[in-house]
């Protein structure tokens, strides 16, 4: 006799193909869709309807099987796959992909999601989102660009906004230095026309009278004397400009002969000496033992005879060239615009070589430094010593040298000391004051050596510092590190993409958008950095594809198809049951 159970599981055959059906069509229509992870659904029978229980055997009988009908199909649960899809390479900066197992993290007016959906963009705030405005989440930076780890926030990469510049701490130079150049015994020599405190001429001045209380002459070449400093008129200004040293222009500089700072004027002083001492400075001029072997023998000095005698530094690069011209006096009164009539009385000599190159402080001002090398000596054991001086026009006070040292080679022209391989340079701009740099005179192939040669040469060859740059491009690399390029050269890291972990990926619950949710039986996720507890690595400009295998949907399609066909032919095949009783009725 026909059975009307038999319609009720037929119709749990057709639901649950049709809901197979549904689960296969998602997943076609999603073949395309970035990152999607595929699902499948899983059928179990419902209860059975019990006859028997079935017996057990007895000293004479077998026993007897359970009686059971069962009462159709009903849909187990279905199971999302998270394999990995295909890696597609689109060469956009902003977009991720994730091999392994780990999963972005991103915020939702202040919800939390998860998606492996690595098709970011940047909003107008810079801020890295996905395709519907979820921003990512990930780790930030200190002042100093370093990675600040357990705290996540949201990634921004203010491009064209964000700038940078770095002092300069290092300088590697390359080159020869000449051994067999002469060895520096003098600098150029300059002396001025003799200096009196009275008008006959009979007393040379020592240089400690007071130019402000006393007149001040000077011989005028023909045999009679000139009032060079008037002594009623104060303050005297000088102003030293044009002075070269090696050709290079030492720039403009003055100085004020009063008792008080005048306005203006870079320094003060009343006798002198307080003048030279101060021009020593200007002009670099240094006779401090370095070293061994090293002294420039550079200096002023007052004769006896009341000339101002200017000594050079030894080396031919170090020359000055002073004109009469180059130091005049402001407002003179009755006394002479240009006192300081000088002469060259001495021509430098010694083997020597200068380099210019540019260091950067912390506010990325560049800065122009000279570094000049002069031969020392030479032993009998063989090798040779030179001294370095450093020097700049950019100090922002009147001391033009930074720095000084002495370099020593062996017999065999190598590198094998240095007195001192540091200069400091001040600042009052605002930068980290001084600005303190390091010279490298040997750093791998970069070394200096001190062979025979015709000329000395040598260059700077690497310098760290920048002056200011702005953000204008970025990177995303394996470990999840957003490396930024900017317009400087400079790169640095602008922050980290986090990735989280769950121990059953598969318990996700789908919150639509390729996003999903913690679920009860997904786990708490585990959030760290890419590369980590198996959150896998991150590829830079590229997409992960769908994981949907088309050939295996179609025949997922074709057994749901059939499935569906048979369970609607035993309700057919019942109702053709029932009519046939019911026929027998009439």
């Amino acid at each position: 006799m026909a059975s009307t159970t038999a319609f009720f599981t037929g119709l749990s055959g057709l639901i649950a193909n049709a809901r197979r059906l549904d689960v296969i069509g998602n997943n076609i229509a999603n073949v395309n869709t970035t990152s999607f992870k595929s699902n499948r659904m899983s059928f179990a029978p419902n209860f059975s309807r019990n006859f028997s229980l079935g017996t057990a055997p007895g000293a004479n009988t077998g026993g007897t099987n359970p009686g059971q009908v069962g009462l159709g199909v009903g849909i187990a649960g279905t199971q999302r796959s998270f394999t990995n899809g295909a890696i597609g390479a689109t060469g956009v900066s902003t977009d991720v992909a994730i091999e392994g197992d780990g999963f972005f993290i991103v915020d939702i007016a202040g919800s939390r999601y998860f998606t492996r959906d690595g098709e970011f963009l940047r909003s107008p705030d810079n801020d890295l989102v996905t395709k519907t405005g979820a921003k990512v989440m990930g780790y930030g930076i200190d002042d100093s660009f370093n990675i600040v780890e357990g705290n996540l926030v949201e990634l921004n990469v203010p491009l064209g906004t964000l700038t940078l510049a770095e002092a300069t701490q290092n300088v590697t130079f390359n080159g020869n230095l000449n051994a067999s150049g002469t060895v520096g015994s003098t600098g150029s020599v300059h002396t001025s026309r003799a200096f009196y405190s009275d008008a006959l001429g009979t007393t040379p001045i020592d240089g400690t009278e007071d130019l402000t209380a006393t007149d001040i002459y000077v011989a005028d070449g023909s045999g009679g004397f000139t009032l060079a400093f008037d002594s009623s008129v104060n303050p005297k200004i000088i102003t030293v400009s044009g002075i070269e040293k090696g050709g290079k222009d030492l720039g403009d500089h003055t100085f004020a002969f009063s008792a008080t700072a005048v306005a203006g004027a870079d320094a003060f002083g009343t006798t002198m000496n307080d003048y030279v001492a101060w021009l020593e400075d200007v002009l670099g001029l240094d006779s401090t033992a370095v070293g061994d072997s090293s002294d420039l023998g550079g200096g002023i000095a007052i004769s006896a005879g009341g000339e101002i005698v200017i000594t050079g530094n030894e080396g031919t690069v170090q020359e000055l060239g002073i004109e009469t011209g180059d130091m005049t006096v402001g407002d003179f009164g009755t006394g002479v615009a240009q006192p300081f009539v000088m002469s060259q009385t001495g021509d430098p000599d010694g083997e020597s070589v200068r380099t210019s190159f540019v260091v950067y402080d912390s506010l990325g001002t560049p800065l122009t430094i000279d570094v000049s090398l002069v031969l020392q000596a030479t032993t009998d054991s063989g090798g040779t010593s030179w001294q370095f001086i450093a020097e700049s026009n950019d100090s922002p006070v009147d001391a033009r040298v930074l720095g000084m040292g002495e370099l020593v080679f062996d017999a065999n022209g190598r590198f094998v000391s240095a007195s001192s391989d540091t200069f400091a340079i001040r600042r009052e701009n605002g930068a980290t004051d001084p600005l303190n740099v390091t010279m490298n005179f040997t750093d791998g192939t970069n070394a200096v050596s001190s062979l025979t040669d015709t000329t000395s040469n040598i260059a700077a060859v690497f310098q760290d510092g920048s002056a200011i740059g702005t953000l204008s491009n970025f990177s995303i690399g394996t470990d999840g590190i957003l490396s930024g390029s900017f317009t400087n050269g400079l790169t640095r890291t602008i922050g980290q993409i986090a990735l989280a972990k769950f121990t059953n990926p598969a318990g996700l619950v789908d919150a639509g958008n390729n996003y999903f949710q913690v679920g009860p039986n997904s786990g708490t996720a585990l959030i760290t950095a890419a590369q980590q507890f198996g959150t896998g690595r991150l590829v830079g400009g590229a997409l992960e594809l769908s994981n949907v295998d088309l050939s295996q949907e179609f025949i997922n399609m074709i057994l749901a198809s059939t499935g569906y066909s048979a369970a609607s032919r035993v309700i057919t095949t019942t109702d053709e049951l029932i009519n046939q009783l019911l026929t027998i009725g009439r």
